[in-house]
């Protein structure tokens, strides 16, 4: 018997709307609204669409102190984190020995009185449990784990995403990319970070899951709002040349091959000091025998995830990790490894598609410029 499937504390919500809901990461969610994938991306784009992502795993690491936290945890992550100012968060990547990667996630320096000893991390849902045993069984004593118990995660993503949260509260407006603030939205006790995974600007709040409905449906009433699947999100993060882990990124992938390097300070380069950093810094000196590139189809025909890349005699020389239909730049688009030697930007290669090798070249990333508000 398959294991029953988790639902959000927005489901009900959901099926108000006419979602087509799908399991997902062990969750029901929605992959799309009526309104269809194609909209949805193109709303987001244009306006401000709301995502339901309470599947991410929210935790906390919590020590006496900042710099306790923050040096427990630079042993699992490249990030620096001794460097984070209070209501500042970095993306990093959780390693393994080898230096592959067990997951990318989201760390926070927390500033509320009281806890500033404590960091917010967000983590994939698919590898949740796994994150957590990782963490835990790397801590040092005096430094534990919390899991998130009954929290909620909604992102409001797209250019008119500020003006819309703005109305509920003007202190956004003073929040730049990659910073949080605690913040009242109607009565609702909210963690607001401006941070996404569209390319747009927009942001993501964290909520009690009893808060959860009506922040739901409090954005909803604005029209500039629409509510945004699980199909939207992965064309929106596909087009901004973002990680997807499980394709394009693993346990068998590094940083630097990722090209995720600019994750990782001078700092944290030279001294390492976490694990897999053997290989990372090594990869760093020597280069790597791979890279993650774009790619950009010359015809119509979309190449998903696992198409072989070919070079122009048809030799493999690497594979496609996401693809699809960009929307915003109204054509096929994909991500994948290659070879080193063919990575540089306008090699011409071929996609084995049904078969059939179909003409394309190396791309610079992102298909669609990020629009992040940095100041």
């Amino acid at each position: 018997m398959s294991e029953k499937l988790q639902r959000t504390a927005l489901f009900e919500a959901h099926q108000a709307l006419g979602a087509k809901l799908v399991p997902f990461a062990g969750y029901e969610m929605p992959v799309q609204y009526p309104m269809g994938v194609l909209g949805e991306h193109n709303w987001t784009r244009q306006n401000a669409g709301l995502f339901d992502v309470s599947h991410m795993g929210q935790g906390f690491i919590v020590g006496p102190d900042f710099a306790t936290s923050a040096r427990a945890m630079e042993q699992l992550v490249p990030a620096d984190l001794l460097g984070l100012q209070p209501h500042q968060q970095r993306y990093s990547q959780l390693l393994n020995a080898d230096g592959g990667i067990l997951d990318d996630l989201m760390i926070t320096r927390a500033a509320y009185t009281g806890y500033e000893g404590w960091l917010y991390v967000v983590v994939n849902a698919s590898r949740k449990d796994a994150d957590y045993a990782h963490i835990t069984a790397h801590l040092p004593e005096g430094v534990t784990l919390q899991p998130g118990v009954d929290m909620a995660l909604l992102a409001l993503q797209g250019p008119k995403a500020e003006a819309v949260l703005a109305k509920l509260n003007p202190a956004v407006l003073e929040l730049s990319f990659m910073h949080y603030a605690s913040l009242k939205i109607s009565g609702v006790e909210a963690h607001v970070s401006r941070s996404g995974y569209t390319g747009e600007d927009g942001f993501e709040i964290s909520v009690y899951a009893k808060d959860a409905v009506k922040l739901w449906d409090l954005l909803l009433r604005d029209e500039s709002v629409k509510p945004i699947g699980l199909g939207a999100r992965d064309s929106l993060r596909l087009e901004a040349g973002l990680c997807l882990y499980g394709h394009d990124i693993d346990e068998t992938t590094s940083p630097i091959e990722a090209g995720l390097q600019w994750s990782i300070a001078k700092r944290r380069r030279v001294e390492g000091g976490f694990i897999g950093a053997e290989r990372v810094q090594r990869e760093l000196s020597e280069g790597v025998s791979r890279r993650r590139v774009g790619i950009k189809p010359d015809g119509r025909a979309p190449a998903r995830d696992g198409t072989e890349i070919q070079d122009l005699a048809g030799r493999k020389i690497g594979v496609v990790t996401s693809g699809g239909f960009g929307p915003t730049v109204n054509g096929p688009v994909a991500m994948g490894y290659v070879e080193a030697a063919l990575s540089p930007v306008g090699t011409a290669v071929q996609l084995l598609v049904r078969g059939q090798a179909l003409p394309a070249s190396v791309v610079n990333l992102p298909f669609a410029t990020h629009n992040f508000k940095r100041t």
